[in-house]
């Protein structure tokens, strides 16, 4: 018969007890590591996430000052484009200078109000200091060429915009085409130069969307002119 050795019945209890209590330490102190470490990481992709915004939104502030004088110099060029654009709907007698009167309001009118945004964003006056609408009698039309520092190239004089005005029918096609055709390639100069010169990644995009757009409309406008 084998000999076995008694434990009684209280002290088994005693040992399973420890022994629970021992297991049952080790998986809570086992769930504590692994939440701090979660917690670790939620705290370190938090702080990279963080700082790659704050590095994002700092790249896309950035400006310097000719991003400034093209959208200073933009928001009379494109409020003028939308003035004589606004004569075509009672005056033109070709459906296609209205329609592209039309095309070039619906593009202009949001760039303006873009660019308000981004000058007041960079603290900047939406009228520069000198030049602008004041200067605009001693432009005629035509100085698309001209690309100094300041100058609004293609900016109709009020004489011209007199004209434009007083005109009707084919006389309104005819001088709407080769007015806006001056005037086109005058923001296509001052936007050229902003993509040269500007730093700001939005505002070059803008620039590029300028360029891009207003040489289609230009192309367009003398192939009417030719017709007309």
């Amino acid at each position: 018969m084998t000999a076995f050795t008694h434990v009684p019945r209280r002290r088994l209890h005693r040992r399973l007890a420890l022994v629970s209590a021992v297991a049952a330490g080790g998986l809570l102190l086992a769930g504590c590591g692994g939440n701090d470490d979660a917690k670790g990481m939620d705290h370190a992709s938090a702080k990279e996430s963080t700082a790659s915004e704050a590095t994002a939104g700092s790249a896309a502030g950035t400006f310097n000052d000719a991003d400034v004088s093209f959208a200073q110099m933009m928001i009379p060029h494109h409020e003028q484009a939308l003035t004589m654009a606004a004569l075509a709907d009672d005056r033109a007698s070709d459906a296609r200078i209205t329609s592209l009167a039309g095309q070039i309001e619906k593009a202009q009118d949001p760039e303006i109000a873009t660019l308000k945004s981004w000058l007041k964003d960079w603290g900047k006056p939406e009228k520069a200091s000198s030049g602008g609408m004041d200067g605009m009698d001693g432009m005629n039309h035509g100085s698309s060429g001209s690309s100094g520092k300041g100058d609004m190239g293609g900016m109709m004089s009020k004489e011209d915009m007199r004209k434009l005005e007083a005109a009707k029918g084919p006389a309104f096609d005819r001088a709407f085409a080769r007015m806006m055709i001056d005037h086109h390639q005058g923001a296509i100069t001052m936007a050229k130069d902003e993509k040269k010169n500007g730093r700001n990644a939005k505002a070059k995009k803008l620039a590029d969307d300028v360029v891009k757009n207003q040489t289609t409309e230009v192309a367009t406008l003398r192939t009417l002119l030719d017709r007309l």
